[in-house]
C-alpha cells in the first residue's frame, strides 16, 4: 500500500472512532457524574498512554524533563483534560448528544478567533464572513427544531461553546512545546489526573464504577485520547501534506449522528444538519482563505 493510501486509511480509521465518542460519553455520564468520569477517563488515558510510549521504546523520553518542561506539562494539563473535559462533560449530561457534540466543533472558529490577541494575527473581511456563518450555524444547533428562537437549555448550550474556547487555547499554547506529541499528551493527562483527583476527594464523590460505566470510560480512553490519537499522528505523518487528511475530521460530526441516533436512539433534528452544516462550510472556507493567502506569500517571495 502506498504511504498516501496508507495515511488516508489511518486517518478513516481514527474518524471513525472519534465519532463514536459523543455516544460513550452519554453512557459514561448516565451512569457516573462528571467529575467521577473526568477521574476514570484521565486514569485509564494516562495508563494507557504509558504503554504506547514503552510499546515504542521511548520511556527515556518522559524521563528526561526540565522545571520549564514540567511547569508547561501542568498547565497544559490544566487546560486539557482538565478544565476542557470537566465543562465538555457537564455539556454533554445537560444537553443531548446531537447539540453538544456540533457545538464543541467551533473550537477551529475559537482557535482563529483567539489567534488574535494572544499570537497577533489578522483577520480579513472575508475571514469574519467566515466566522459568521459557522456563527449562524451555531445558532440553528441551538434552537433544538424549534424555530421560536428560544434557547430549551442556554447553560448548557454556553458549556458546549465554552468548551471549544479550552480547547482553542490548549492548542495554542500546546505548539510552543515542542516535545513529541504523544509524550506531552502523556504528561497533559498525568497532571489532569492529579488535579481531577484532588477535586474528587475534596468533593467526597469517588465510588466504584458499575459494568457499563466502566466499559464507557475505558472506550473513551482508548479512542478519545490514547490509541486514536497515536493513529491520527501516523496518518499525519505518512501523508504527502497535512491538508489531505485534516480536511477528513469534518466528516466525524455527521458520521458521529448516525450513532448517536441509532445508539442512544435520539431523533436527529433539522435544525442540527443544518447547523452543523453552517459551521463546517464556515471553517472549510477560513481554511481556504488562510491556504490562498499562505499561497500568495510563497509567490511573492519567489
Amino acid at each position: 500500500m502506498k504511504p498516501q493510501a496508507k495515511a488516508t486509511l489511518l486517518a478513516l480509521i481514527a474518524i471513525l472512532l472519534w465519532s463514536t465518542v459523543a455516544t460513550a460519553f452519554k453512557i459514561a455520564l448516565n451512569e457516573i457524574s462528571v467529575l467521577l468520569t473526568l477521574f476514570y477517563v484521565s486514569l485509564f488515558s494516562t495508563v494507557f498512554l504509558f504503554v504506547i510510549i514503552v510499546f515504542q521504546n521511548r520511556t527515556s523520553e518522559i524521563l528526561n524533563f526540565n522545571r520549564n518542561q514540567v511547569f508547561s506539562s501542568a498547565v497544559l494539563g490544566f487546560l486539557n483534560p482538565f478544565s476542557y473535559y470537566i465543562i465538555l462533560f457537564a455539556a454533554y449530561s445537560m444537553l443531548p448528544a446531537q447539540l453538544a457534540q456540533p457545538l464543541n466543533y467551533t473550537w477551529p472558529v475559537m482557535l482563529v478567533l483567539l489567534s488574535i490577541p494572544i499570537l497577533k494575527q489578522k483577520i480579513s473581511k472575508l475571514g469574519f464572513i467566515a466566522i459568521l456563518i459557522s456563527f449562524f450555524g451555531v445558532v440553528f444547533i441551538s434552537l433544538k427544531d424549534s424555530f421560536s428562537f428560544k434557547l430549551d437549555n442556554p447553560f448548557g448550550v454556553f458549556l458546549a461553546i465554552i468548551s471549544s474556547v479550552f480547547w482553542a487555547l490548549f492548542w495554542i499554547y500546546n505548539l510552543k512545546d515542542k516535545r513529541d506529541e504523544v509524550v506531552k499528551l502523556f504528561f497533559n493527562f498525568l497532571f489532569g489526573f492529579i488535579f481531577i483527583s484532588i477535586l474528587v476527594l475534596a468533593t467526597s464523590e469517588f465510588k466504584m464504577l458499575s459494568l457499563n460505566g466502566l466499559l464507557a470510560v475505558l472506550y473513551i480512553s482508548l479512542f478519545e485520547t490514547s490509541i486514536t490519537f497515536v493513529l491520527w499522528l501516523k496518518a499525519l505523518k505518512l501523508s504527502t501534506s497535512s491538508e489531505k487528511i485534516s480536511n477528513l475530521v469534518f466528516i466525524s460530526p455527521f458520521i458521529s449522528l448516525i450513532f448517536i441516533h441509532f445508539i442512544l436512539g435520539e431523533k436527529i433534528y433539522i435544525t442540527t444538519f443544518i447547523g452543523l452544516t453552517l459551521i463546517i462550510i464556515g471553517i472549510l472556507f477560513q481554511q481556504y482563505l488562510s491556504f490562498r493567502n499562505r499561497k500568495q506569500i510563497n509567490q511573492s517571495i519567489y
